[in-house]
Parts: structure tokens; C-alpha cells; sequence
């Protein structure tokens, strides 16, 4: 898992930034559809509510002109005021007043007979008429000292609409009142009342509500005096005062607020007449649930998310495949190809930082090769100075020992050291290969130590052990004549004779060259493997240094190989070079 995510985490990072900004903007864009299609619809629905608003004003209007025609008869009428002021009269003056009193109000109440209200007469002389009065609600006996009566008579002159209720809060009925006034003097003679129930009120808007579509009248006390739900008659409300306030000062087509636990639509008109505001509340929860569905707007937005990111899931793969394909060859390629290029493939970035890269590896390999190259030529160069490191001392002793070998009428074992010296020459300066086969190299050795052996007689012997299975893998040229010449001149200083075994063999999957001698040994310092290079055994060994070759052969085959050395005074010395396992054909032909 961890793998997975590691090899895909450009992937993950551009997907989880996909999501989050397709939610962002998926939860941003539907809270402002469905937030514009609220307020598309609220100001539609408020369109057409005014309409509905004005028409019941229309209603109202037509009401209180009736109610004026009323009033302003009474105050004409000669009759009304005669009856309403005459303090004493005769029992046959009193039945022609009364008749021709109760045709004057039937005349006036036929303005506003078809609203279905009580019409009270009130004079001053205690006179009292009625027109389809039932008893109900107002006490007519109590009448002058109703505060309906005392209000009426404070504001004499003006048309009032005050609600009546015969006990707590709740308004039985609205009553319209005015007082009947002498010109002249400006006297009070009489009121007249007008009583309309409030269910009979209801008739003007209760074709125009609804559930979710209710009709109020509200007084300047902030009190409700008709309800087309009659759930909120009789109760206060401040907020819903001034919110209606509001609205007519500001002329606002609407406006939001909660109204007693709930929250309403308000659309509002003032009626002066009747010193009332005509409120109409819209329940917002029912009117929004009315127009959407809110779980279905968010099923909806959630399978389209679910598509879209299903979408992005699989371009944002694509795209970033190849980015983790490319990733991945580099990554793997130092381990397996490293001269491989990588796959060109995917968009036009990826494809153009795959073309660089391939491009810059291939400049790279061209680089390795030079510098390989540089370094066999290196190598080269070192191997033909030790092939011409042979010792021109060497050279003249050696043929100074033929030359006295003949004069003693040797010629077999002159003709045989010549030999000897002719072979150790072609191998060593005329084949500039830098390597040979362990046969080749044990035949120079051979010749190296006959000539030798000549020259110092046969007191140092030379022992060979070479397995058959090693005489034609291949070790670097001149490696272990070295060794031999140290052996030779330096081991037996003190002693006398000796002996110098040469081992070849294969050791666990190594190729192991022994070169041991009982000579005199020297002190190496404890385990160190490799010699010390203090003046006095650094005269043991000439030619090529021992650490110098070390580091050459763990340079060509790396640290597994090299040379270890072991040494006792006393007990002589012991030289071992560990190489790989190079078959010699396969070489060999391949060079060719």
C-alpha cells in the first residue's frame, strides 16, 4: 500500500485537489441557484400578493364609502336631528317620530345592507333606534359609557373603527362610530354606530388566502383585530407593527421576519380610513417547501459530483500514468538498464522531459565509453612500461651466465637458458595483451626462475601446483612474476636454500594464487594484509608495489579481490591474490 502510494503520489495530490474544488464549487453554486430561485419566486409571488393586497384595499375602500354615505346622511338628515334633540313630546308625536325616524335609518342602512351589519342610533335625549340588531354583542343599555362611546365623543367629527370585545382580548366585532354634531353651536346630539362582526369582516380577503397565505388586520397598538386563520386574533405583535411601518415608509415590496415563532413573508398597506394596517404573512417554510424539493436539488447536485469526479478520477490517471511510468524506469534504471532508454509516451511535457532525458543518458553513455575507453588506454600504457621494466641488469647478467656457460663448453644448457630467454621476452614485451592464461603466465615463470636458477645455481627450488581446471582462465599479465623475483632475491637472505611453492587453484567460486616461501619472513605488525612501507621492507619488494597492485585489481574486479599477505620471522612468507573466474576462450574470442 505504501508502495502504491509512494509511486502514485503526484496522482493522489491532483485528484484530492480535483475533489475538494468540484465540492467547493458544487456546494457554492447550489446554494446560489437555489438561493436565486427563492428569491425569483418570493418576488413573484409578492407581485402577485400586492395585486391581491389592492384589490381587498378596493374592497375595503368600497366598505368605508358606504359607511361615509351612512354617516353623512345621518348628519343631514333634519328628521334624525329633530328626533335625536326634541326632550319632551306627546305619545302621538313620539309614534310619528319613531316611524319616520326607522324609515330614514332603513333608507341609510340600504347602503350597507348587503354587508349584513347592526346599525345603532344613540341621542343625546336617551333616544335610541336600531336596525337589525340582535342583542349581540354590545349591550345597548350600557352603551353611553362604553369607552367605544367615550372615544367616539373625543374625537367627535371623525369616523373610527374600534374593536369591541365583551370580555378578554379576542374582538368580536369592529365597530364604526361617529358623533352627530349641531353646526352651528357644535354641539353633540347624537352617535351612530355601525357593527360588523368580525367573521363578517373576513368576507373582503378570504377568497384570497390560503395555508400558507394568511390576512391580517393590525391597529396602531400593534393588535390584531381580524385573522383569516383567527389563530392570532386578539394578539399583539410590536415586531409585526413596526415591520409594517416599515414597509409602507420605505415602500419595500416585502420583507422577512419572524412573527410569533414563525417565520412569515410580510407584505403590508396602510388603510387611513380605518387607521389599520392590511397585513398579509406568507409562512416561509411551506412556501419554499411548495416551490422545491431540497432533497432532491441535493441528490441531483450529488450524482452529478459523483459523475464528475468519477470523470476526473480517470483523466487525472491518464495523465499522471505516464509521469509514473517515467518515474519508475528512472528509478529502477540504475538498478537494471542503465543504458536503456525510457519509454516516450503521454502528454507533450511528459514526452518532451522523456526525449531530454534519453537524450542526456545517451550523452552520458557516450561519456562512460570515452572514459572507459580512456581507462583501458590507461591500462595499457601501464602494462607496456612493465613490459619494458624488464631489468636491462636482468638482461646483461643473464647473458654474461650464457656467455660463461659456453666458455665452460655447456652448449646444451647454454642453448636451453637462451631458449628460456627468448620465450620470457615474446610473452612479456611481444604480447601487448593485457591479459594472459594461467598456463602462459606459469611457462614466463618458469623461464623467469630457470634463468634464475642458472645464474644463482639450484639452492632456492621452485614447486608448481597448478589444478588443470585453471590453466586457461585468464589473470592480468605480469602479476605474479613479481612476487617470484621478491621471493627469490630478498626471502633467503640468511638461510641458504629454500623452497617456493606456486599454488593455482579455484576456491569458492575464486580464483586463488599462492606464493609461499620458508625463507627468512619479516615483521608485518600484527594482521595487517598488506605490507608495511617502512624503508626496510619496502627494499624487499621492487618493481611493482604490492599496494599498487592491490588497488589495481580491486579498481578491475571490485573489493572482493585483491592481495593479502602473511609473514613470521622465521618461517617465511606467504603472498595470496584472489581474482575472479574469467574463462579464457570466451575472452579471447570475443576480443577478436
Amino acid at each position: 500500500m505504501l508502495t502504491w502510494v509512494h509511486y502514485n503520489n503526484l496522482f493522489l495530490k491532483m485528484f484530492l485537489v480535483l475533489v475538494f474544488s468540484i465540492l467547493t464549487v458544487s456546494i457554492i453554486i447550489t446554494y446560489q441557484v437555489t438561493s436565486m430561485s427563492e428569491k425569483h419566486f418570493i418576488s413573484t409571488f409578492s407581485f402577485t400578493n400586492e395585486k391581491v393586497i389592492n384589490q381587498i384595499t378596493t374592497s375595503f375602500d368600497t366598505f368605508s364609502y358606504n359607511l361615509a354615505t351612512v354617516f353623512h346622511n345621518a348628519q343631514q338628515s333634519g328628521v334624525i336631528k329633530k328626533v335625536l334633540t326634541e326632550k319632551e313630546s306627546s305619545a302621538k308625536q313620539l309614534v310619528t317620530s319613531h316611524y319616520e325616524m326607522m324609515q330614514q335609518l332603513n333608507q341609510m342602512y340600504s347602503n350597507i345592507e348587503a354587508y349584513r351589519t347592526s346599525m345603532i342610533m344613540l341621542g343625546k335625549n336617551d333616544q335610541l333606534f336600531t336596525v337589525n340588531y340582535t342583542g349581540d354583542p354590545i349591550d345597548v343599555n350600557k352603551l353611553w359609557e362604553h369607552p367605544i362611546t367615550k372615544n367616539t365623543m373625543d374625537r367627535a367629527g371623525k369616523l373610527l373603527f374600534q374593536p369591541y370585545a365583551s370580555s378578554g382580548d379576542h374582538p368580536e366585532a369592529i365597530v364604526a362610530s361617529k358623533t352627530l354634531i349641531e353646526r352651528s353651536s357644535g354641539e353633540i346630539y347624537g352617535v351612530l354606530y355601525i357593527i360588523i362582526f368580525e367573521s363578517q369582516f373576513k368576507q373582503f380577503y378570504n377568497n384570497f388566502t390560503s395555508e400558507d397565505n394568511q390576512i391580517v388586520l393590525l391597529n396602531q397598538s400593534g393588535h390584531i383585530l381580524s385573522d383569516s386563520e383567527d389563530d392570532l386574533i386578539g394578539r399583539q405583535s410590536i415586531t409585526l407593527l413596526n415591520d409594517a411601518k416599515k414597509i409602507v415608509e420605505q415602500n419595500l415590496e416585502w420583507k422577512t421576519d419572524q412573527i410569533l415563532g414563525k417565520d412569515y413573508i410580510i407584505l403590508a398597506k396602510y388603510l387611513p380610513i380605518y387607521e389599520m394596517y392590511l397585513v398579509n404573512l406568507i409562512d416561509q417554510k411551506l412556501l419554499l417547501n411548495n416551490i422545491s424539493n431540497q432533497r432532491e436539488i441535493v441528490t441531483l447536485s450529488s450524482i452529478v459530483v459523483f459523475i464528475t469526479l468519477g470523470i476526473t478520477f480517470v483523466i487525472s490517471r491518464e495523465m499522471t500514468n505516464p509521469m509514473r511510468k517515467l518515474v519508475r524506469e528512472i528509478s529502477n534504471m540504475s538498478k537494471y538498464h542503465f543504458s536503456k532508454p525510457v519509454e516516450v509516451e503521454g502528454g507533450y511535457e511528459t514526452r518532451q522531459l522523456a526525449n531530454a532525458f534519453n537524450q542526456m543518458l545517451k550523452e552520458l553513455n557516450v561519456y562512460v565509453q570515452e572514459l572507459i575507453q580512456s581507462e583501458q588506454k590507461q591500462r595499457k600504457l601501464e602494462l607496456e612500461s612493465l613490459q619494458h621494466q624488464i631489468n636491462p641488469h636482468f638482461l646483461y647478467n643473464t647473458l654474461t651466465s650464457v656467455n660463461f656457460i659456453v666458455q665452460q663448453g655447456e652448449k646444451e644448457k647454454a642453448i636451453d637458458v637462451i631458449h628460456a630467454l627468448i620465450s620470457l621476452l615474446q610473452n612479456t614485451i611481444g604480447n601487448i595483451s593485457e591479459l594472459n592464461t594461467v598456463e602462459n603466465e606459469v611457462i614466463n615463470l618458469k623461464n623467469y626462475v630457470r634463468i634464475n636458477q642458472v645464474r644463482y645455481g639450484d639452492r632456492i627450488k621452485v614447486q608448481y601446483f597448478i589444478a588443470n581446471d585453471v590453466t586457461q582462465l585468464l589473470i592480468p599479465k605480469l602479476l605474479l612474476q613479481p612476487f617470484v623475483e621478491n621471493a627469490f632475491f630478498h626471502a633467503f637472505n640468511q638461510q641458504k636454500e629454500g623452497i617456493i611453492c606456486i599454488l593455482i587453484a579455484k576456491k569458492k567460486g575464486i580464483l586463488t594464487c599462492e606464493i609461499k616461501d620458508n625463507g627468512d619472513g619479516m615483521d608485518l605488525h600484527g594482521q595487517h594484509p598488506i605490507f608495511s612501507y617502512k624503508k626496510k621492507n619496502a627494499q624487499l619488494f621492487k618493481g611493482i608495489g604490492i599496494r599498487n597492485v592491490n588497488e589495481r585489481i580491486r579498481l578491475l574486479y571490485g573489493k572482493d579481490y585483491g592481495v593479502q599477505m602473511q609473514s613470521e620471522i622465521g618461517k617465511g612468507t606467504s603472498v595470496t591474490i584472489k581474482l575472479p573466474i574469467i574463462n579464457g576462450k570466451q575472452t579471447l574470442n570475443e576480443n577478436n
